[in-house]
């Protein structure tokens, strides 16, 4: 029997797609594996939103800030209490006092990419420190570990490119797509939230590589000649959210500012429900490690159209309506073909489907599992 740790601090949805990538490896894995030990390192927050299903899996606090100094300083010496003969960190925030065998999951290199100051909260000065502390830390935690996961051949190519890995240290191993039946959510929240009839959707943050200025500009410009139409986007409330409120008061005209709709965060089973309802999934995206939510939106037979831009290509294949997201007049051109073409509709769903069935929590795990055990 091995004894294996799994850096789950950021586990849940709350913390995006690596939280939910986090709570997906280990609920697969408790069902898949039945013969080794597991401890499962949790943040405060999120202690008690895990409960472990498998008896050899075990819970143990870890409330160590994430890209904070005491992660570095003092959670290499929790972990080590625990005699752990593999250790998997989820994020390249791994310490790298920690010594022992490790694997790390590279979920993207967006920051090295894109290291604007307008995607952070800091001062220009202390961003810059921390700017420098990223480049270093991600390129000693990706020498010292064992194994890299990419969840993406793109990421893989960025992997090397920037932190001078061989390609051998590197496993491809795509995430899986799942979520809620959508029949379990309150279909009322959706007037509540203001969506009267058809709408362009949206789930995720609102940092800058997310490219939502150009779709607010594009939804400005078709939606003079679609006047039911309105553009919903789901994602917590915060700095850049409100920031983009701001960008929208100031360039759209009053009228579609009002067809605009800023969801907030949402639960799963409501962004089924809206998953389910939308005509459009619009992924205006510069830059994406894996590209998770148009994939959810296939399953539930939402038509998309999607940035050309880095893994979206790998990842969605023909399912999808791409555009140069740099160019709003391109984008607005494919939104609007996707709104009066129904037979391209049809067929955007059905290879949809088709393109989900390459994509399952079960299988990353398997293939997770089998990295493991070498």
């Amino acid at each position: 029997m091995s004894i294996i740790g799994i850096d789950a601090r950021l586990y849940g949805t709350k913390h995006g797609g690596i939280g939910r990538y986090t709570a997906e490896l280990i609920k697969n894995i408790e069902v898949k594996d039945k013969a080794n030990q597991y401890f499962i390192f949790l943040a405060k927050d999120n202690f008690n939103e895990y409960q472990p299903q498998n008896p050899n899996f075990k819970k143990v606090s870890a409330d160590f800030k994430v890209y904070g100094i005491f992660e570095q300083l003092l959670y290499p010496f929790l972990l080590y209490r625990y005699n752990l003969n593999l250790m998997h960190f989820t994020h390249f925030n791994a310490p790298i006092l920690y010594r022992k065998k490790s694997i790390i999951t590279i979920h993207d290199l967006i920051i090295s990419h894109y290291p604007s100051s307008r995607a952070t909260t800091l001062s220009p000065w202390v961003y810059k420190i921390k700017l420098a502390g990223y480049h270093f830390l991600v390129k000693a935690v990706a020498k010292q570990a064992k194994k890299i996961i990419a969840v993406s051949q793109y990421t893989k190519s960025d992997i090397i490119k920037f932190l001078k890995v061989s390609g051998e240290k590197i496993a491809v191993i795509y995430e899986g797509v799942d979520l809620p039946n959508a029949d379990s959510a309150n279909v009322e929240f959706m007037s509540e939230l203001g969506i009267t009839g058809d709408y362009l959707m949206y789930v995720g943050s609102a940092y800058p590589h997310k490219n939502l200025e150009k779709l607010i500009e594009a939804f400005d410009l078709l939606a003079k000649d679609f006047t039911n139409l309105q553009l919903v986007l789901i994602g917590k409330n915060n700095f850049f959210y409100n920031r983009l409120k701001e960008f929208a008061a100031e360039r759209v005209a009053p009228e579609t500012l009002a067809r605009i709709v800023f969801a907030g965060y949402q639960s799963d089973e409501n962004v089924a429900q809206l998953y389910k309802s939308a005509t459009l999934y619009v992924f205006p995206s510069l830059i994406e490690g894996f590209g998770l939510p148009p994939l959810e939106a296939q399953t539930f037979g939402l038509p998309v159209i999607s940035s050309n831009k880095s893994c979206l290509p790998e990842i969605l294949g023909d399912s999808a309506l791409y555009f140069d997201p740099e160019n709003v007049l391109d984008m607005t051109e494919k939104i609007i073909l996707g709104l009066k073409d129904e037979e391209l509709r049809n067929d955007l769903v059905k290879r949809g489907f088709e393109n989900v069935k390459r994509y399952s929590w079960e299988k990353m795990v398997k293939e997770i599992l089998e990295l493991y055990k070498t």
